[in-house]
């Protein structure tokens, strides 16, 4: 696949072609290229719902439920903007949600529920304790999710203040330019027409082969690969940029047994590794880089010769989550295995992966082991909190090359938080999530090991 000629991969992207891929399902997946030209026609009606909502007195604080795709465009927003009144709820870790439900004004604070399936179990599971937290008002509540989802359906039903369709022709990961990401940026205060311009200058230049800013960095990202340079650093990692980037890449590339191995912040010193630049000089040049890293990754996608619109290994994760939940009692979490042996195991190309089932606010405390990780085996040390990455960096770990050695930890989650309308609470659900990814890592020969954050 490598052998197509640069002009010839801009093309055939444009002429919506499969076969630069895998020749399955990619042409129904390809949406996000025209998405921010039909989002100038949806600007008005944002604005006119941000000024509904803001309206002195009503709403002053905004919470997106969402996980993946749905949240991790709106927290690059938020960090790269600033906007201290927005936030983003993607942990089922019962500390957090208690700690949420505390702090917030419930009287003046929107939820503004995304899911594209519209039946993420997260993002249920948050929607069902704050409807009823929250006094189960409608108007406190605004969805965003695919036509026709069960979600959508709900919303209607419960009377939301507000419903946005997204276009289901995008997949999650490549969705920031569409309703799940422009949404949250016109309530955190973004002029959106200035973000779009920005972007379509982007989107022009992207269907050229000279100058061409998408092309260019896919090249470099599929060369890499070819070469053997499949750990992509990601740093400066402004905005905390490379927690999208993460998932785009590696939801993405990270199957058949090959990938692009994200690394936010690590050293770029290493014969496996490849130092794209992130080109973020100013906020409004934020909806430029996430078209810039869409178009390079499908890019990439041709060059590694995989689909980088589907993710098979996801649900495996959720089924065994499932099977732990549906066979009651605790979930084990126990610790598992040695770390120092893990840590012995690390050959030249390796990478480490720390998933980290803990309180959000807790995350600091990862930074020893992470500085052991590299000491002790040379490699790219990554490391994303669950159940995040299960949304995020979930798929390569199970679909991509076996050469991680996965660090699970887990912290003690306090109380049972009861779901209103569920058999479960959240700290049956996050342990559940641990177990049934740590089964369903080792079910595919992966080298794991579970330790307790109060241990390290």
């Amino acid at each position: 696949m490598s052998a197509v000629a640069p002009s010839e991969l801009v093309e055939r992207i444009w002429e919506r072609d499969p076969t630069l891929w895998t020749g399955h399902d990619e042409a129904k997946w390809l949406g996000w290229l025209d998405e921010p030209m039909r989002m100038r026609s949806r600007v008005d009606d944002l604005v006119r719902f941000v000024d509904e909502v803001a309206a002195p007195g009503q709403i002053d604080t905004f919470v997106l439920l969402g996980m993946g795709g749905s949240s991790l465009a709106p927290e690059v927003l938020k960090r790269t903007f600033g906007a201290g009144d927005f936030h983003v709820l993607d942990t089922t870790h019962p500390a957090l949600i208690r700690h949420a439900t505390e702090t917030l004004d419930l009287d003046a604070t929107l939820f503004l529920v995304a899911s594209k399936s519209g039946t993420t179990l997260e993002t249920r599971c948050h929607l069902d304790w704050f409807w009823d937290r929250a006094g189960k008002r409608g108007e406190n509540f605004a969805a965003i999710t695919d036509p026709g989802s069960e979600l959508q359906s709900l919303a209607r039903e419960r009377g939301f203040r507000a419903t946005f369709d997204g276009e289901p022709t995008i997949g999650g990961r490549y969705s920031a330019l569409s309703v799940f990401g422009l949404v949250p940026a016109a309530l955190m205060g973004v002029d959106l027409v200035r973000l779009l311009e920005r972007v379509e200058e982007i989107v022009e230049a992207c269907h050229g082969e000279e100058g061409n800013p998408g092309l260019e960095l896919g090249l470099e990202l599929g060369n890499g690969w070819l070469e053997g340079r499949d750990k992509v650093t990601i740093n400066p990692n402004p905005g905390g940029f490379g927690l999208w980037a993460e998932q785009l890449l590696a939801e993405s590339t990270g199957k058949d047994e090959k990938g692009l191995i994200p690394a936010p912040g690590e050293s770029p010193e290493g014969p496996d590794r490849q130092a794209p630049e992130v080109r973020l000089p100013a906020p409004y040049e934020l909806g430029q880089e996430f078209y810039r890293w869409e178009f390079a990754t499908a890019i990439a996608g041709s060059i590694l010769g995989i689909n980088p619109f589907d993710q098979p290994n996801v649900q495996a994760a959720k089924d065994k989550t499932n099977d732990v939940l549906a066979a009651g009692g605790e979930p084990d979490v126990e610790p598992r295995g040695s770390l120092e042996e893990l840590f012995a195991q690390g050959r030249p190309g390796d990478y480490v992966a720390i998933q980290a089932f803990i309180d959000p606010a807790r995350e600091r405390e990862l930074e020893p082991l992470i500085e052991r990780a590299r000491s002790e085996t040379g490699c790219v040390v990554t490391h994303g909190l669950g159940p995040r990455y299960l949304h995020s960096t979930g798929q390569l770990h199970k679909g991509g090359p076996n050469t991680g050695l996965f660090v699970q930890v887990v912290d003690d989650p306090g109380e049972e938080l009861r779901i209103p309308g569920r058999k479960l609470g959240f700290r049956r659900l996050i342990r559940a999530q641990a177990a049934g990814d740590f089964a369903s890592l080792e079910e595919r020969g992966r080298r794991i090991v579970r330790v307790r954050l109060e241990d390290l």
